[in-house]
């Protein structure tokens, strides 16, 4: 358009900086053109700030082809020129033009016709004028510069040179190894330049300094005013206004040389109505004297930034000050530029906190959503898997602290990580490099890339490390950095695979090894049992070498060449390591026979012995197959057991397709990348039957998702706008596009595999043992060897001993609430009074449940859930007036129930609660309620009374109720000789009762956390073993102190951290089943020493020749065939574990039959407290032990666990909800 000399549009901002004619155009014109694109446009406040506009002078050379019109045509054609003028003698332009949008140096370079070696004619004026023109003209410079390979070499010349002050030009040549450069003598000397050269790794040599290029009187003039340059970077410029100065002072973050301060002294400078700019690189600062009428702080500080938008990083310090230098009135700022100035935006800041106690999707999406909604906080993103949250925040607002506390008070646990290192590595193929000069170039360029935080590059390796900040900036735009250097970039690809897990290379090794021997071995074997049984010697091919041997020797070279290949192999790098393995032991035996065969051969030879020597060429044969065939069955064990870990690796994608969306998300295009270039925040489209590549959430489409590999859900889940897709699920029916959340290593599917790899790779305490003792056993045999020889030779022999100890848990310790009982409240029954209440059962239920719905205690809200049910309403009545007696009940009014009752509107004055709650409302409780409540209480409940308008209507008996396997699980692990103590904190009344449950007779109650540390501490010094079950986190410091912690798994964070064995269900026959496993396991283990350790401890002896007086003598075949026994066997053991299945229910149940029977309470001794007295129960007379015991065998006849609750005969507990068993199916009436 006419009129537009230049135009800036910002993306990120949302604006657009037009610089144009007011002659020919007005903003409300260029606001009508940008809305007739389609774009919505609107002023800003402020008035349009005058352009600073400059003139330079430019000398035209005498002797150039180039006519003064095409020099004016050439230099109209370029943007920021206004106009230009020729003088009248035709020598010189004068050239008007916009100082922000382009200088003098480079309108210098538009002109046609000037060359860089072509010196203008030498002055001939010797007056004071010509030393005040030879220090304002451009010298040229040419310098030779030695060691540039490349052209790299040549930019970084260029590029560092450039930037200096006082240089307008610079050309290097790589072909001539030199480099012209063009400067101004009175701001740099030819020396400096040559420094700067030399500092960048290069030799340079002045050639040849041409003279001064010529200029005009105008353009010497001019120059008389040009500021030297000083060292702290000061500029000093004479603005048209100057009334009302003021100086501001400006953070820069990111200045390094310079040539930084340099770049923002020329740039800023050139804006309209700044007087002067004084930067320092020490201080990291910029002081600004600027007028506020026609320039604002905001528009400094972006002007900047722009300077090196990736680079510098510009905001205002605490002590920020606006002085005013001068005394003249100032025209006062409008209020809408004020407030601009004022709105300063701060630097943001990442902080990772660590969060326990999240279970599910809820869990996240719940933290996302409140944390999101705080001041202060820019972004939240949560990952379920790894357990920790990347909150990115306003550090004047809010701190990490505070975030931990908000995300602590939704219930969760929160610690802020300190040291946690988020950043993102990349690994990367860099072609193109042929010096350390295009090293340096990557590595500086990508040290200024915004993100960055560390780049080395290997020119030897052609390899790229680079970490970085995966919130600023991602691999694809780093990998664009590298490529727009001239070099050529690929990714170093990671094996996804899961081939290193299936042991298939080392079976096929050890295959082939095996097959090899074999071969060879049995021609070996046969040989030697012909000569067994023919008794026979064969001829002697020569003196001393028979038959036999040869081709003994025949068939070993080929197995200890080829089949022992791979035991020199690993021998050889233990060695290197300074270890001794089994493979040590191996190449020693076969090797040490071989060449004690061969050597012994030889000498009979070159002797012509009559009578041939004993060899031992058939035992590396021998030895060879069995240990080949121990390590082939060895690995195809341990690839069944990765299996599921192989299966887990398989489900990540390879590739993912991201999509680029237009301003309406139309889809614009595709591209396929790698999945590890995938950055957060992309957005990846996922078909149908396609895997998700990364975890994310759905921002268009709707399908179902296959998660049963990741999360064992078997049905397809909904996924749509807003849902969480996780990485390695299937698409099923629809086209997805997601934003990803969750890339690389961060992942749900990588944090599994991560844990998988973990516990793999985690040892128990019996298998540390175990690879210690084999660390010492290659040793030991070596020098039971050397011991043995030397012992034959003075007659002597030596014996050892091994001794082996093993401890087993004697006690089981179980937690009350949570884990024998279910922990939550149940209504057990409701009794329905019938004297003088009219009102029906589900009126009275209607009522109960609308005064209990705004109870917040567990009673209340036991009854609520209750009486919903059996009403099947979700919603009740209306309650008002409502009172809470803390220990006594509720009073209130209730209205509306009739909606759930079909009758008229009525209002209902309610109490519930206890006998004291009844006695204080005048209202009296005869005998036989009295003794139906006295009843309740000793079966275990709490007994609630209802009344209606002054009228008892009904008494509802509340219990937590005891897990139905609890006596099951208690009687199993007495069968297995372990005792069981139940410890708990509620009174000794309840302990007693749930003991008498489930079968347990020692008791410790009233016991506070730390009393239960004490306790099996206590226990412990006893000399057992104490394997202790809990749930909660009162449990978690006795679950660190047991032998063994076993915590339930719906327990909580703290319990499950603190424990050896989470069990994953709520059941605690699993605790019987995993103390079962726990002694196959270790008795598999023991078996497998007895196994390995026999061979030896019987063999050793027999093939060092104790029996030798006896006759009884070991054959080296037979050594190797006990050594490859002992291997196999240790397999083949292991793997019957795969075989074991935990007992079933009815099982347990079976063998329990008839065995079972609760306990009286002469039976149970209780322990109050730290105290270690026990409470003993009071003895029960003869008769009541009758009684008891026939009810015992009736129960035990007809299964009827209801009549075994009337022998307890303890006193009421009226003020704590006491547990039981007792569960009415009809409701009954008094």
């Amino acid at each position: 358009m006419n009129g537009i000399h230049n135009i800036q549009v910002s993306l990120e901002g949302k604006n657009a900086t037009i610089i144009y004619d007011p002659r020919l155009q007005t903003p409300d014109s260029l606001q009508e053109v940008i809305v007739d694109m389609g774009f919505d446009a609107t002023l800003a406040d402020s008035d349009p700030q005058p352009v600073l506009l400059d003139t330079t002078f430019v000398t035209i050379p005498t002797q150039s082809h180039v006519t003064c019109e095409q020099i004016c045509n050439a230099l109209l054609k370029n943007k920021g020129i206004l106009d230009v003028k020729i003088s009248s003698d035709q020598k010189t332009a004068v050239v008007t033009f916009i100082s922000s949008i382009i200088n003098d140096s480079q309108i210098i370079q538009m002109v046609p016709g000037i060359d860089l070696n072509t010196a203008a004619p030498e002055k001939t004026s010797g007056t004071g004028e010509d030393s005040i023109w030879s220090q304002a003209c451009d010298v040229v410079l040419r310098m030779k510069v030695e060691g540039m390979t490349c052209h790299s070499c040549a930019s970084t010349i260029e590029g560092k040179i450039g930037k200096l002050q006082g240089v307008q030009r610079i050309k290097v040549s790589l072909d001539n190894q030199e480099a012209v450069i063009v400067y101004r003598p009175h701001l740099i000397t030819a020396d400096e330049i040559k420094n700067q050269i030399e500092a960048a790794g290069f030799t340079a040599f002045i050639k040849k300094q041409l003279k001064p290029l010529k200029l005009g009187v105008i353009d010497v003039e001019r120059l008389k005013n040009t500021q030297t340059k000083c060292s702290e970077g000061t500029l000093q410029r004479s603005p048209k206004h100057i009334n009302g100065l003021k100086a501001i002072v400006f953070r820069v973050d990111g200045m390094h040389c310079n040539s930084c301060v340099l770049n923002i002294q020329s740039s800023i400078s050139a804006l309209p109505s700044v007087a002067n700019i004084v930067v320092s690189l020490e201080k990291k600062t910029a002081t600004v004297k600027y007028d506020p009428d026609f320039i604002s702080v905001d528009v400094l500080r972006r002007a900047i930034e722009a300077v090196s938008p990736e680079t510098f990083k510009v905001s205002l310090p605490d002590e920020y000050e606006n002085v005013e230098l001068f005394n003249a009135p100032v025209s006062p700022v409008k209020s809408s530029q004020t407030a601009l100035n004022s709105t300063i935006q701060s630097v943001t800041q990442v902080t990772v906190v660590n969060i326990e106690g999240m279970t599910c999707n809820s869990c996240v999406q719940s933290i996302e959503g409140v944390i999101s909604r705080k001041p202060g906080i820019c972004s939240v993103l949560v990952a379920l898997m790894a357990g920790k949250a990347e909150v990115r925040y306003d550090p004047a607002i809010i701190q990490p602290s505070v975030i931990a506390d908000l995300i602590r008070e939704m219930g969760f646990g929160a610690t802020v990580m300190e040291n946690y290192d988020g950043d993102g590595i990349l690994e990367l193929i860099v072609r193109g490099m042929t010096c350390a000069s295009c090293v340096h170039k990557i590595e500086s360029t990508l040290m200024k890339t915004k993100g960055v935080l560390y780049s080395s590059v290997a020119l030897a390796t052609n390899k790229a490390h680079i970490k970085y900040d995966p919130e600023i900036v991602g691999p694809r735009d780093i990998m664009q950095t590298v490529e727009d250097l001239g070099f050529g970039t690929s990714l170093v690809k990671k094996d996804r695979s899961a081939s290193h897990l299936d042991h298939k290379q080392e079976i096929r090794q050890w295959k082939r090894s095996f097959l090899v021997s074999l071969v060879f071995c049995i021609p070996v074997m046969a040989l030697m049992i012909y000569m067994m049984i023919m008794d026979s010697h064969l001829s002697d091919v020569l003196p001393g070498l028979s038959v036999m041997n040869l081709l003994s020797f025949l068939l070993c070279v080929p197995v200890q060449l080829f089949g022992g290949w791979y035991f020199y192999i690993q021998a050889y790098k233990a060695l290197k390591h300074k270890t001794a393995n089994m493979d040590v032991l191996i190449v020693l035996a076969t090797t040490i026979a071989f060449v004690y065969s061969f050597v012994i051969l030889l000498v009979a030879m070159a002797e012509k012995a009559k009578v041939n020597p004993v060899t031992f060429f058939d035992t590396p044969p021998m030895l060879f197959v069995f240990i080949a065939l121990g390590r082939w069955l060895e690995h195809m064990a341990k690839g069944k057991t990765s299996e599921a870990l192989s299966r887990l690796i398989s489900l990540q994608a390879t590739e993912a397709t991201l999509v680029n969306l237009g301003p309406d998300n139309s889809l614009l295009s595709e591209d396929q990348v790698d999945v590890e270039l995938v950055q957060r925040g992309d957005i990846v489209k996922v078909v149908p039957g396609g895997k998700f590549p990364v975890d994310g959430r759905v921002i268009e489409g709707q399908s179902m998702v296959d998660e049963s590999l990741i999360t064992g859900e078997a049905m397809p889940v909904t996924k749509k706008p807003g849902s969480t897709v996780i990485a390695g699920s299937i698409n099923q029916n629809g086209s997805l596009l997601i934003s990803a959340t969750h890339v690389g290593a961060d992942t749900t599917l990588s944090q599994i595999v991560k844990l998988v790899e973990e516990a793999q790779t985690s040892k128990a305490p019996i298998q540390q043992f175990a690879d210690k003792l084999s660390g010492y056993f290659v040793p030991f045999i070596v020098a039971v060897s050397v011991v043995t020889l030397f012992a034959w030779i003075v007659i002597g022999f030596v014996n050892f001993e091994i001794v082996e100890t093993y401890f087993h848990v004697k006690v089981v310790v179980f937690d009350k609430t949570g884990t024998i009982t279910h922990g939550t409240p149940e209504v057990m029954q409701v009794k329905i009074l019938m004297e003088d209440n009219q009102m029906p059962r589900n009126k009275i239920l209607a009522i109960v449940g609308t005064a209990e719905s705004n109870s917040e205690h567990p009673l209340g809200t036991a009854i609520t859930k209750y009486c919903k049910k059996e009403l099947d309403s979700e919603t009740l009545g209306t309650c008002t007036d409502f009172q809470v007696v803390a220990g006594c009940g509720i009073s209130c009014k209730v209205t509306n129930i009739e909606a759930l009752l079909y009758r008229r509107n009525e209002k209902y004055s309610v109490l519930i609660g206890n006998r004291e709650w009844m006695n204080r409302n005048g209202l009296l409780l005869k005998s036989d309620i009295d003794n139906a409540m006295i009843e309740h209480e000793r079966r275990g409940c709490t007994a609630v009374l209802v009344a209606v308008d002054g009228v008892l209507c009904g008494l509802i008996a509340i219990a937590d109720a005891v897990k139905p396997e609890a006596e099951l699980a208690v009687h199993i692990l007495k069968t297995m000789g372990l005792e069981v103590v139940l410890m708990t904190g509620d009174n000794s009344k309840t302990a007693r009762y749930i003991a008498s449950q489930v079968g347990i007779t020692k008791v410790f109650a009233e016991v506070l956390p730390s009393h239960k540390v004490a306790k099996v501490k206590q226990l412990q010094e006893e000399g057992k073993r104490v394997a202790m079950v809990g749930d909660g986190i009162n449990d978690s410091p006795a679950l660190a102190m047991a032998n063994v912690g076993i915590a339930i798994g719906t327990g909580t964070d703290v319990a499950i951290e603190a424990a050896d064995v989470v069990l994953i269900r709520n059941d605690l026959l699993d605790v019987v089943a995993s103390i079962d496993l726990s002694r196959k396991t270790v008795r598999t283990i023991r078996f497998n020493f007895v196994f390995a350790l026999i061979y030896n401890l019987v063999g050793i002896p027999v093939a060092a020749g104790v029996f030798l007086p006896v006759g009884i003598v070991l054959q080296p075949w037979m050594g190797s065939a006990a050594m490859a026994a002992s291997s196999v066997s240790v397999v083949c053991s292991s793997l019957l574990l795969k075989l074991y299945k935990k007992p079933s229910y009815e099982k347990y149940e079976l063998r329990a039959r008839g065995n079972m029977r609760q306990k009286s309470r002469s039976e149970i001794c209780v322990h109050v407290g730290i105290d270690d007295t026990g409470t003993a129960s009071p003895k029960l007379s003869l008769m009541d032990q009758i009684i008891s015991y026939s009810r015992v065998s009736l129960n035990s006849l007809f299964s009827d666990k209801r009549s075994l609750n009337s022998i307890v005969l303890s006193e009421p507990d009226k003020h704590s909800l006491l547990v039981g068993d007792f569960r009415e199916e009809e409701d009954t009436a008094l």
